[in-house]
């Protein structure tokens, strides 16, 4: 099912997905306590973390498909078809991101069929974590690709062709002939694993580190408020966010499980312990990453020490006053340098072995999930807490900013508000193109001095990329995007 060869997250390197247990236990043994089925669980976050994936070329293509970054050096590796909206079904980041998701959740199955099997070798309570962490993770990865592959939940109530639910093991070609779910199965699949997972993983670990790097029931309740905005469904959203944000300022989730909450100052989040209260879910990386499983966005997306493939458009995100305005006072400004006359971004900065933690969830995202849910719900009550939400993360960075009466005193302007809010909060995180697809926006068109790129409305067939010729090839079954 899955094309293996794929390209590493440097412009000028190659590797090999390895498809081998990295635990390097025998399948006869490797069940047989939880120290060794923790060993499992780690190859399932190793693998979600690929650089093909998780690891940086999924948050890369739904930066460049959108209108934040210019390509500066263009070629095959830095994915020019992707920033052009001219990929086929053969293009080697269609395939490769496919082919990667795809591992993984054959991985998460092999290991949920195993552990089943070996129920009887821990606690009940073991057996519920570790099951609720492999949950989470085929969560993650079917809500990656379907928001990749397939037309927006929101454009019809998920009704159009989503992906193929694979949910079973498979350790051959037996199974190949599968047909594509709708999107709204992919989505109720989605949603199964997350409620699953809530009720089986654990409040805490006995770290940080851990509280941070695996799978919570804080982690499953953020995710679903994420998949719960995509669908349209705010009721949901506030349901969950409930869960994990406080009633009242400051807001943060409860103390009896991870106590999430904003770090006070916003650069601890990309330069600290990357272990801090925000980080709900992250992708630990370190020095000794192999080339195929560094974390790749200060490779991309810096000038020093990375090099320099995309900057950002000027007439994107980084154009608001937040970054702009000489008398700019936000600390997310920090994050923006000039050099050669463009701006780059600096989030992700660690040199040499680019081992920045790549962030999948954090509590400024939640508090914007909320923050929006409730806006839309459009009552009084609902609409002051929700600029109280937005006033939050802004006053995080900017202690003194006051939103102006212009900016949130009407619910579809706290709305618009709260939207470039997060396109500053989480400006080349990855969150670009899934938010204009749930809006049913058109992909701006950009241009730079290696080329021009056109908008991209919702009815163009360019919108959602094709299914990969890998998986077409073999597959009769799955057919493919007009």
């Amino acid at each position: 099912m899955l094309a293996l060869l794929i390209f590493s997250g440097t412009a000028c390197k190659k590797s090999l997905l390895d498809p081998a247990n990295i635990t390097a236990i025998s399948d006869a043994n490797a069940f047989d306590n939880s120290t060794r089925i923790v060993a499992q669980i780690n190859g399932l976050y190793s693998s979600l973390k690929s650089g093909s994936f998780y690891g940086g070329r999924l948050i890369i293509y739904n930066e460049l498909r959108g209108d934040e970054v210019i390509i500066n050096k263009p070629n095959v590796i830095t994915a020019q078809q992707t920033w052009l909206q001219a990929v086929n079904a053969s293009t080697n980041e269609v395939e490769t991101l496919w082919s990667s998701g795809y591992a993984t959740i054959n991985a998460v199955n092999t290991f949920i069929a195993g552990l089943t099997l070996n129920q009887s070798k821990i606690t009940p309570a073991l057996y519920a974590n570790y099951l609720g962490e492999a949950q989470f993770i085929r969560a993650l990865c079917y809500f990656s690709l379907v928001q990749v592959y397939a037309q927006p939940y929101t454009l019809n109530s998920g009704t159009s062709l989503g992906v193929p639910l694979r949910l079973l093991a498979e350790n051959s070609n037996a199974d190949n002939q599968l047909a594509r779910s709708t999107v709204a199965q992919v989505y109720t699949q989605i949603l199964s694993d997350l409620n699953a997972a809530e009720t089986g993983l654990p409040a805490n670990y006995s770290t940080t580190i851990l509280n941070t790097t695996r799978a919570t029931k804080n982690s499953a309740i953020a995710l679903k408020s994420r998949v719960d905005l995509v669908k349209g469904d705010y009721a949901n959203v506030v349901t969950e966010c409930n869960k994990i944000v406080s009633a009242t300022a400051p807001f943060q989730a409860p103390a009896s499980g991870v106590n999430n909450k904003l770090e006070a100052n916003i650069a601890t989040v990309f330069l600290g312990s990357y272990a801090g209260p925000e980080s709900v879910f992250s992708l630990p990386f370190t020095a000794t990453e192999t080339p195929g499983q560094q974390n790749q966005l200060a490779y991309y997306f810096t000038i020093s020490p990375g090099n320099g493939e995309y900057y950002l458009n000027p007439l994107g995100t980084v154009s608001d006053p937040v970054y702009s305005s000489a008398t700019s006072t936000d600390a997310r400004k920090a994050f923006v340098s000039i050099t050669s006359g463009q701006k780059w971004l600096q989030k992700f900065k660690v040199p040499g072995t680019y081992s920045d933690w790549i962030p999948v969830i954090r509590y400024s995202e939640t508090l914007l999930n909320f923050a929006e849910a409730l806006a839309r719900a459009g009552d009084a009550a609902s609409l002051t807490k929700a600029t109280a939400l937005l006033s939050a993360v802004r006053n995080r960075s900017d202690p003194t900013y006051v939103f102006p009466a212009t900016a949130v005193g009407t619910q579809s302007a706290l709305i618009a508000t709260i939207l470039q809010e997060r396109k500053i909060e989480l400006l080349e995180e990855g969150f670009r193109v899934p938010d204009l697809h749930r809006l049913g926006l058109t992909l701006p068109a950009k241009s730079g001095p290696s080329g021009n790129s056109p908008a991209i409305a919702p009815t163009d067939s360019r919108y959602i990329w094709p299914i990969s010729a890998a998986e077409t090839s073999i597959n009769a079954l799955v057919v493919q995007n007009p």
